[in-house]
């Protein structure tokens, strides 16, 4: 017997098209592994003399992924019950009773309701995963028949999940981090990442990483900086404390734009001779994720620098040509300065930083003038 069982739907920018990332079916893995847990204390409810529920109580029943509709991306995820299932029919109710459970405490979390309410501490380790793939801005939508409103697990609502249980201290998410590798152990294969703020946290050191966690180690003095993704260990003051596991780590350019901002968030309102506003983390963020998504690799990166007004200038320097984009993070619009010093021929241009169109004409013009240096 084969029936729908749940359909979560994945909202954003990477489920359009009727697709789903690979690493999205860790979470969905997570999710069978978390209701097959709480059915069984649902079975223990009801069966209070008893201290465990059966040994084989999920012998012939299973939830898996039978299908894929549209509407961003939902996943269909059916319970199948095998006709030499030892168990009656009946017990896949305690399975439909875990699904409403979990869904009702993401609910709970979003409304800021209390979730202990609706499942136990002990369950809400399993969000530690479920949901830790999810990205900024990105959504997984749940309903029941008892809840047909949609609960939204989001990054926000999952570390509220996590952390009503007294008993976690850390949680984990999907983290980048940029720092410079001051120690490596080949012993213990671990080494330390010295974050920009100066913090220093420890992570495993797989060998697929290894030459270029070493390369890094050796330039450190040098000034070299890596580029990491992976797990990373956060405390409940959502302050990074350590690697889980360490995915991807690549070399960084000296002039890497996304490193020099982290520097600026140091600053403080009085850093130019005693005046002076610093820049808003909330710009910095902005900035430097824009920044990343669209100026392509195979340009010059330019200098960075913070103005008094707590913005932010870029400057690029470009054979006889001279180019700086001063940026206001608040209304995310800059001026445009290209100055050929050979000639004195001056071009000024503003853009407005949230159309993609401005963007593409900034890089434009630095293509043209690097064709022209060249």
């Amino acid at each position: 017997m084969t029936e729908p069982f749940l359909r979560p739907r994945l909202i954003g920018e990477r489920f359009e098209g009727h697709s789903i990332p690979l690493e999205i079916l860790k979470d969905l893995a997570v999710l069978e592994e978390m209701i097959v847990e709480v059915a069984k204390s649902e079975f223990l409810k009801d069966h209070p003399q008893r201290r465990r529920s059966p040994r084989r109580f999920t012998d012939g029943i299973t939830l898996k992924l039978t299908a894929i509709e549209e509407g961003s991306t939902v996943p269909v995820i059916s319970l199948v019950i095998s006709s030499m299932s030892l168990f009656p029919p009946e017990n896949q109710q305690y399975f439909e009773r875990a699904r409403d459970a979990v869904v009702n405490a993401i609910g709970a979390a979003e409304q800021n309701q209390p979730i202990t309410a609706h499942l136990p501490e002990k369950s809400l380790g399993y969000f530690d995963r479920l949901g830790r793939s999810l990205r900024e801005g990105e959504a997984m939508e749940l309903s029941t028949p008892a809840h047909p409103n949609p609960a939204r697990l989001t990054r926000e609502t999952r570390r509220r999940l996590v952390l009503a249980s007294s008993s976690v201290k850390e949680l984990t998410e999907e983290t980048v981090a940029r720092g410079s590798i001051p120690e490596a152990d080949q012993d213990d294969m671990t080494f330390e990442l010295q974050l920009i703020d100066g913090r220093k946290v420890r992570a495993p050191m797989a060998p697929q990483h290894l030459d270029t966690i070493l390369e890094a180690f050796a330039s450190y003095r040098a000034g070299a900086r890596v580029l990491m993704q992976g797990i990373g260990r956060l405390n409940r003051n959502e302050k990074l404390v350590g690697f889980e596991s360490v995915e991807h780590v690549s070399l960084l350019d000296a002039l890497d734009v996304p490193a020099r901002l982290e520097e600026l968030r140091l600053l403080k309102d009085g850093w130019f001779e005693g005046g002076g506003s610093a820049p808003t983390s909330a710009g910095i963020d902005w900035l430097s994720d824009a920044f990343t998504r669209v100026y392509p690799e195979e340009l010059p990166l330019p200098y960075v620098y913070p103005t008094p007004e707590g913005n932010v200038r870029l400057e690029w320097a470009l054979g006889s040509h001279e180019v700086s984009l001063d940026v206001d993070l608040a209304q995310h619009r800059a001026n445009l300065h290209a100055l050929n010093v050979s000639s004195d021929e001056d071009q000024e241009d503003e853009l407005n930083l949230d159309e993609s169109s401005e963007w593409t004409r900034l890089v434009e013009q630095i293509q043209r003038l690097k064709g022209e240096s060249a």
